[in-house]
């Protein structure tokens, strides 16, 4: 008999989210660690070290341990995943045995990256630990038919990567991982705004620029939005106002990318799974998904019906959480995640 408080893990680039069996989300929090470099202990770990992203004095650094989705600091990510591990974990009693773990990796990792993840989850206390795709838990988070002989396409943008996958009878028939997302939208804002108003900006004020007013088209009537940065030019804090017309142009080559892979995907499936794909549509999740317009613009290019997700941020988690129930067919897989035999 499984014990009921095995956890399901969405370790993302930006965002961890855990999930506990008959619990449902109990932890949600940035993949941020502050290490102290003189001692080389950790100051804090998720929300709280995040508010010190940009404002940590030097003995201080805030990192986030995963990078496209895979893990660029090992020893980080597994206190990381140690620290969510105790927090879904408040009230275990001593005698109850160490939980079985399963964590979501992007469709494109790699053998070793992928031993990697279950190496610190085990470090981190898991009893076992068990991978599954991410765009695989995000179609299970979403309610799609997974295990039924039908088509379904799901495209998954996190903070790292974008998975963009087509699944059917429990398996990924073909996936496209692009390590092009939320942190490289990001990105693209704040270099948009130094080439544009010479104004450095951090990586709180363009995810707050992307959140209030991005979108993947321009927008018929604009938005306008106050920023503060630093002056390239005079090194003096400045403020400015931008609009939402510049926030679309600086996200163009981005969403551009995410569009081709959802395209390239489109092209390599089976025509039946095309036929299912028409019929049900797309299926947008992760907290991309949230990007105004994303879902009219891919509609738009591919011809097909594109939704959002209910619960876009938690579909990974959930999926994950939710296979914890199917967690036999899980064991000995080789480097995919989802439920399919060895090719």
């Amino acid at each position: 008999m499984m014990g009921n408080k095995d956890l399901g893990i969405d370790l993302g680039t930006a965002n961890t989210l855990v999930y506990v069996r008959g619990k449902g989300i109990v932890v949600r929090e940035p993949s941020v660690v502050a290490l102290r470099t003189d001692t080389k202990t950790i100051e804090a770990v998720g929300e709280d070290a995040k508010k010190m992203i940009g404002r940590t004095p030097g003995n201080i650094r805030a990192i986030r341990p995963m990078k496209d989705g895979v893990i660029a600091d090992f020893d980080t990510t597994a206190t990381m995943i140690k620290y969510f591990i105790n927090q879904a974990q408040k009230k275990r009693s001593m005698f109850q045995r160490h939980p079985n773990v399963m964590v979501c990796v992007p469709s494109g990792i790699t053998a070793v990256e992928q031993r990697a993840v279950e190496d610190a989850t085990k470090q981190a206390g898991a009893r076992e630990a068990y991978t599954i795709e991410e765009p695989f838990a995000a179609a299970i988070g979403a309610d799609l038919p997974v295990w039924e002989p039908t088509g379904s396409m799901v495209v998954d943008i996190g903070g790292g990567t974008t998975e963009v996958a087509v699944i059917s009878l429990g398996g990924i028939v073909t996936a496209r991982s692009v390590r092009v997302a939320g942190d490289e939208m990001d990105e693209a804002i704040m270099q948009y705004v130094k080439r544009q108003y010479n104004l450095m900006i951090g990586e709180r004020t363009s995810e707050m620029l992307k959140m209030e007013i991005g979108s993947a088209i321009q927008l018929e009537t604009a938005e306008t939005i106050e920023i503060r940065g630093r002056d390239l030019v005079s090194g003096l804090p400045k403020t400015i106002s931008i609009t939402s017309h510049e926030i679309a142009e600086a996200l163009a080559d981005t969403v551009s990318s995410i569009v081709e892979a959802v395209k390239v995907t489109l092209e390599k499936c089976p025509p039946e799974l095309a036929a299912d794909i028409m019929d049900r549509g797309i299926v947008l999740t992760g907290g991309g998904a949230l990007l105004r317009n994303l879902d009219k613009l891919l509609a738009g290019e591919t011809g097909m019906p594109v939704i959002v997700a209910d619960n876009p941020l938690d579909c990974v988690a959930i999926g994950t959480g939710r296979a914890l129930d199917n967690i036999h067919l899980f064991k000995g897989r080789g480097s995919n995640g989802s439920a399919r035999s060895k090719r």
